[in-house]
């Protein structure tokens, strides 16, 4: 693999005219603008998510410029300035067409901190992150970059707490009375539901992937679940970080080191155990791209082996919301994510021996940790699980053929009687109909529906937006009626979406996938059983022949493109239309569609296979 590049000022005078105005005004000596440059950069946006970074990345700042120098034991570098990169807001977005943007977002911040990090050819970097999708595009930059680098979690917001029941309270709680027809009691929970700052909370999204890059090596595990407001990430990691990379830097240790097959594995597998985010399936297979090997489901884990340990080997070992009762905040109160890892490693189902960021390996980090034992309530132990089972599933079936459709087996509530859901379809093109819908008509909504919602895929959005609005009014009208809906879509879902969501399904309806040809009124079955989604009218090959042909006249008379698609009206939006890939390869925006890898290599595997040992009979190797 070759090299990649680090940019050294050479003696240019005008190249060097700036680099000298930059260190005067940094407060840094001239003489080592000659030396490799090292730098924080900071992720930044319109939330709450964003609000604590600018902070922690000065305070790392002003940790890396007390040890740059020439004196003895400092690191001899050039320090550039912070910078930061931009992203919309998931949770006030959600519901909107300005959701298209988030998944987007984490393109535009891997391609920021391409140019940031390759142009100016930085040989070390510490990265604060925050929210959901710039913390991806982040450690793709620095994974493609590869040179010594490190992550921190800004950390999550504490909850809310409702003044008259004292309920604990998130964003995923207000979306949830967003069907509430009290606009005062809509508002109150508003008003309580997000107090200070952070990301959210709750197993979604943010904390599965801020564990998942833990896990991976990037990111020091104990770093991971104190809040955003914790005086540790201002007064005592900064500090610990600027270590960490510089031993990294000493010993040439690089991101591509960390994030090795097992290591990735390690952090799918732990996704599983706190029943985590659907979205980790469009996550991990980026990550897997930019550390080198291009198609996931081939190269790092199978459907069949992922399904495998999800259904056998796997259980939930936290009590989070949105499908249980605790946040990141209890988690770090009871030991930290490192509690998590521990469980899973004494049980034989992480491999220990990976690299991390701190130097050490995996397992030597949890045990200089001091690792706590699992508390049993708030995070339990592998022998007694929270849930016998992991998490997520991914569904073939005549409606997902590419296995691409992914279901949070931890959210569901209901409606899976001996492992099947049996419904009628109800079909809207995109999320909007759907939202109206359950504005003026939610009691058309009947049990065992399995509402379809299409055209909001990578493509047809364009962007793949996730609907918690809609989940969250649909949970509440299944738990008010006792009733279960299920939802499948080509879009995605917020981690903090609950019930019988399928979302990812694949090949999408702009591309002429199945789920383009489903009519009201199909007979859809979700089967756990054999982990597929199938149509029963699309399973009749002329009844699919004739239903593919009628659409494709549709999509003729339309220049190429189905009227249903949402409208590509700014340049970031065509080019989401023109070159975003399919979510089982990350639904990431490449030239002609056509999956780019810098450096690939070979996804060596190192013998060890997943095992529980609490349940020896489900020792199947793949």
């Amino acid at each position: 693999m070759s090299k990649s590049p680090v940019v050294l000022i050479d003696h240019h005078p005008g190249r060097s005219a700036q680099t000298i105005g930059i260190a005067r005004e940094l407060g840094t000596d001239p003489d080592l603008i000659h030396e490799p440059s090292v730098g924080v950069v900071g992720t930044k946006g319109d939330s709450q998510c964003y609000m604590g970074v600018a902070a922690k990345v000065d305070a790392i700042h002003a940790s890396l410029k007390s040890r740059i120098g020439n004196g003895a034991g400092q690191l001899k570098l050039r320090l550039v300035q912070p910078e930061y990169t931009i992203a919309t807001s998931d949770g006030i977005r959600n519901g909107t067409r300005e959701m298209r943007y988030s998944l987007i977002g984490r393109e535009v911040t891997h391609d920021a901190l391409c140019e940031h990090l390759s142009a100016t050819g930085l040989a070390g970097t510490i990265a604060v992150v925050a929210c959901d999708k710039p913390p991806v595009g982040t450690l793709a930059a620095l994974l493609e970059h590869n040179e010594p680098a490190i992550i921190m979690s800004d950390g999550p917001i504490h909850p809310g707490e409702d003044p008259n029941t004292g309920e604990k309270l998130d964003i995923v709680s207000a979306y949830q009375v967003a069907g509430n027809p009290d606009p005062a009691y809509r508002q109150h929970i508003a008003c309580h539901a997000c107090p200070g700052y952070g990301s959210c909370g709750g197993m979604f999204t943010y904390n599965t992937m801020q564990t998942f890059i833990g896990v991976v090596g990037m990111q020091p595990l104990h770093m991971v679940a104190p809040p955003s407001d914790d005086p540790r990430r201002l007064k005592e990691f900064p500090e610990q970080l600027v270590e960490y990379l510089a031993q990294m830097m000493a010993k040439g240790l690089k991101p591509r080191d960390i994030v090795v097959r097992d290591s990735i594995r390690n952090a799918v597998i732990v996704a599983m155990a706190i029943g985590g985010s659907t979205n980790v399936t469009l996550h991990a297979p980026e990550i897997a791209r930019a550390a080198g090997f291009a198609d996931f489901w081939k190269d790092v884990m199978t459907p069949a082996e992922f399904n495998y340990l999800a259904q056998y080997v796997v259980p939930v070992l936290t009590d989070a919301r949105p499908y249980g009762k605790y946040s990141m905040v209890d988690i770090d109160a009871v030991g930290g994510v490192q509690v998590i890892v521990r469980e899973l490693l004494e049980a034989g189902l992480l491999n220990g021996d990976v690299m991390t960021c701190t130097g050490e390996t995996l397992a030597e980090q949890v045990k200089r940790l001091g690792t706590k034992p699992a508390d049993g309530k708030v995070i339990y132990t592998v022998a007694k699980p929270y849930k016998p089972t992991g998490g997520l599933r991914v569904l073939g079936g005549n409606l997902s053929p590419e296995f691409s459709a992914i279901l949070k087996l931890a959210g569901v509530e209901g409606g899976l009687e001996n492992n099947l859901f049996r419904g009628k379809a109800r079909v809207f093109e995109g999320e909007q109909g759907l939202l109206n819908a359950l504005d003026k008509a939610p009691e058309r909504f009947q049990n065992h529906d399995m509402v379809i919602v299409r055209y909001d895929g990578p493509v047809g959005a364009p962007g793949m937006p996730e609907m918690l609005d809609p989940t969250s009014r649909i949970t509440t009208l299944c738990r008010e009626r006792g009733i279960v809906v299920a939802l499948m879509t080509d879009a995605r879902f917020s981690g903090g979406s609950v019930g019988l969501v399928i979302g990812h399904v694949g090949p999408e309806a702009a591309l002429g996938g199945p789920i383009a040809f489903v009519e009201d009124g199909d007979e859809i079955i979700a089967d756990l059983n054999n982990d597929e989604l199938n149509c029963t009218q699309l399973a009749d090959p002329a009844i699919f022949a004739k239903r593919k042909a009628a659409w494709e006249k549709v999509v003729a008379a339309n220049g190429g493109i189905h009227p249903n698609c949402g409208v590509a009206d700014t340049r970031l939006l065509h080019r989401a239309r023109q070159s975003a890939v399919p979510a089982t390869r990350g639904a990431g925006l490449h030239p002609n569609r056509e999956v780019w890898v810098r450096h690939p290599r070979e996804a060596t595997r190192s013998g060890f296979v997943p095992r529980n040992k609490h349940r020896p009979e489900a020792n199947k190797a793949f």
